[in-house]
């Protein structure tokens, strides 16, 4: 198969439905042609189908016609062009019958068209429109079940051909009756009434197959279902009258057109418009119809026999009806709007929801808030990020700011429902309600995950300085002190041999003691600074302060340390206080050119230790090492960190939380 193979075949299919659509137009335009040769007016035209066949036929086969031209591969096009070839062609036949008898044609010319228009119809009610139902919106079965139902359909659908066809009645008065009449039809009478129940069940098949798919659906489909449902409601509201009450006009026939409307609207333009709301007021109003039909018959029957009287009995109904609509109109709205637009108008609902799903994550809630509203896309996003969504996105997607403590922490994007171009009011309220728990839900997972990767930060770090010590202890440590036992068992050995020997292994002995204690000094002057244990926080800085008394450059540095009485503080932030200090002031004494330098140490709800100095400004400072490790230092318990030039000269500030007895 080459690469222009299925170009040509779906433009030969183009062809074929444009050319088809095309003979349905043309059946129907010379049916009107003949009716009006054959001097039938508009009741005449209307009674002999013409009318509704020819409508019908136009509907089925130019709808099916451009589903075909737009989705060559689904069969719900080529089915509903051949519904409206059967529906043209009894259009067309119907009124040539009349002329031919009238232009004194042969009795087999005008048998045989009345034969294909008896028989063309029938088809298109029994075969093609429940079979397209069965596979609406996808052009392929439910599942492997539905195929056989299908496939029922099919076999099953000549019975009602044969019925409509084979009666051996005559289409119009003055005309003879067509070919393939069955002369014992009246002896069939139970089969027919079969096929009557077949025609049924198929109905009520294809309905359940529509609910099961809209149930399953996601939101295109849905919204394809919902137009079929729209029009399926309509054509109903006015057929059911005409197939139970007798004198109905035949024109309540013509709404039957709307479900090829409807379908082709589905499968070629579903997001035309907002059908939720379209279907909304249609269902309530159809369902209210029907009670205010029901109940009127009903009591019209029920009321028959207790007044006699005409005109109150009509009143007495009418006053009725009246009082059982007006309390059913908003409950019934209510249900409609539920089942479309979910618990837009019960807020506490939603937000019960929401809280429910909290536990289990936000996943969750952002799929309750889509479920809940009826939405087609609903995600939350953090710092540009989507952490949990749900649906499809549309083409319009709204972000709406979640915000905790004055700040945003997140974004709930919600896609906006076909047809609308914004929000509305009451979707934007309910959202208004459940935003604020998910902000608070949005942060403390915030919280949670920086909490999780802050201790992975302080295990990572832990085992660093783990691996530092002991590759220090190993590396130097460890071989001096093998070295000294070493020295001291060859010692031990020339000590009565070679005295001058033994001498001078106890001299390296002390030597490499030594230098094993000068390794375990510093080692433990890493993990903590002795000054503290020995001097205290203020003691340790001010020794260290008197060791920074000259600059880099040589010049005298005057450093002060002035502090007030610091209470007894946790060993961590004694150490981070002093390397913060001690790094600024070496920065200092390094790279400005200060006389002076103050380290204020002052406690209040807080530990701020300052360092302050008078050199000239020299443009902003540039982050290095020793900016970073100060930094870090405070973020690790929790403080804040500033540091840069002022007009007075550098200052360095960090502040740490103190804990409230």
């Amino acid at each position: 198969m080459t690469d222009g193979t299925i170009p040509e075949r779906a433009r030969s299919r183009r062809v074929l439905a444009g050319g088809l659509g095309a003979l349905v137009t043309v059946e129907v335009v010379l049916g009107l042609v003949f009716s009006a040769v054959a001097g039938w007016g508009w009741q005449e035209m209307l009674d002999g189908f013409v009318l509704t066949n020819g409508l019908m036929g136009v509907t089925f086969g130019l709808c099916g016609a451009v589903i075909a031209w737009h989705r060559p591969s689904n069969p719900i096009g080529w089915l509903f062009i051949a519904d409206g070839i059967g529906h043209a062609t009894t259009a067309f036949c119907g009124p040539l019958a009349p002329v031919l008898a009238d232009a004194g044609a042969s009795l087999s010319a005008q048998r045989l068209v009345v034969t294909v228009a008896l028989w063309a119809w029938p088809w298109s009610i029994g075969l093609f429109l429940p079979l397209a139902l069965l596979l609406f919106p996808t052009g392929r079965a439910l599942s492997p079940r539905w195929r056989w139902v299908s496939l029922g359909v099919i076999v099953t659908a000549p019975l009602f051909v044969i019925e409509m066809g084979a009666s051996g009645e005559s289409i119009s008065n003055g005309l003879p009756s067509g070919y393939l009449a069955i002369p014992s039809y009246a002896g069939l009478q139970p089969l027919w009434t079969a096929t009557e129940i077949r025609n049924l069940l198929a109905l009520l098949l294809a309905i359940s197959c529509l609910v099961i798919r809209f149930r399953r659906a996601d939101e295109t489909g849905r919204r394809q279902l919902l137009w079929l449902l729209l029009a399926s409601v309509i054509a109903l509201l006015f057929v059911t009258p005409w197939g139970l009450i007798a004198g109905t006009p035949i024109f309540v026939l013509l709404a039957i057109p709307l479900i090829p409307i409807a379908v082709a609207v589905a499968i070629v333009r579903h997001q035309l418009l907002d059908i939720r709301l379209v279907v909304s007021r249609a269902l309530t109003w159809g369902l209210l119809t029907l009670v205010a039909i029901g109940s009127y018959a009903g009591l019209a029957a029920i009321l028959g026999s207790l007044i006699p009287s005409r005109v109150g009995r009509s009143a007495a109904v009418t006053v009725l009806v009246a009082l059982i609509i007006a309390p059913i109109l908003p409950r019934l709205q209510q249900l409609v709007d539920r089942a479309l637009y979910g618990d837009r108008r019960d807020p506490a609902r939603i937000a019960s929801r929401v809280g429910e799903q909290l536990s289990a994550g936000l996943p969750g809630v952002v799929a309750a808030i889509r479920s809940g509203l009826r939405f087609p896309y609903t995600a939350l996003a953090v710092d540009g990020t989507a952490i949990a969504a749900d649906g499809t996105p549309p083409q319009i997607v709204v972000p709406l700011d979640l915000e905790y403590a004055g700040t945003s922490v997140a974004q709930l994007l919600i896609g906006v429902r076909s047809g609308e171009k914004a929000l509305s009011a009451a979707d934007r309220d309910v959202l208004a309600l459940v935003a604020v728990p998910l902000a608070v839900a949005v942060h403390a997972t915030r919280l949670s995950s920086e909490l999780q990767s802050s201790r992975e930060k302080l295990v990572a770090a832990r085992e660093e300085e783990r691996r530092r010590i002991r590759r220090d202890l190993h590396d130097g440590l460890g071989p001096t002190l093998t070295g000294v036992a070493f020295t001291a068992d060859a010692a031990a050995n020339l000590i009565d041999t070679d005295t001058g020997k033994a001498r001078e292994l106890l001299t390296t002995l002390r030597t490499d003691t030594r230098t094993a204690i000068a390794d375990v000094r510093r080692l433990v002057d890493d993990l903590r600074p002795p000054a503290l244990d020995e001097l205290g926080l203020v003691g340790a800085l001010q020794q260290r302060a008197d060791q920074l008394a000259f600059r880099a450059d040589g010049a005298s540095i005057q450093v002060e340390v002035a502090a007030d009485g610091l209470p007894t503080l946790p060993a961590a932030l004694e150490v981070a206080a002093y390397r913060i200090a001690t790094e600024a002031l070496t920065n200092v004494v390094r790279h400005s050119r200060a006389t002076s330098a103050v380290l204020a140490l002052r406690c209040g709800n807080d530990l701020e230790v300052e360092v302050t100095d008078d050199g000239p400004p020299n443009g902003a400072w540039r982050p290095g090492v020793g900016l970073h490790a100060m930094r870090e230092r405070a973020a690790e318990l929790g403080g804040a960190f500033e540091a840069g030039p002022t007009p007075t000269g550098g200052r360095v500030s960090a502040r740490f939380p103190l804990e409230t007895p």
